[in-house]
């Protein structure tokens, strides 16, 4: 699932060298993946009215559906 966010974050930002990305396990269920990007490319992650940001949520979502492992996405500042 990082790859997805990785390649998606990669393809809106102007400083792909900045992107970074990690997973924190809750527990066995439930992971958050933590995106941090350069602090000119954050509006460009987040998107109007965060538009952009919950369309990333809803393509990891599909993509996680028949698992049993929820993942959750947090933007970082």
């Amino acid at each position: 699932m990082q790859d997805l966010i990785r390649h998606i974050a990669l393809s809106l930002v102007a400083n792909p060298d900045e992107v970074e990305i990690r997973e924190e396990s809750q527990d066995d269920e439930n992971i958050t993946i933590i995106l941090r990007v350069a602090q000119e490319d954050l509006g460009k992650v987040i998107g109007k009215q965060g538009r952009t940001a919950r369309a990333m949520r809803s393509l990891l979502s599909a993509a996680t559906q028949e698992q049993t492992v929820q993942y959750r996405l947090e933007i970082a500042e």
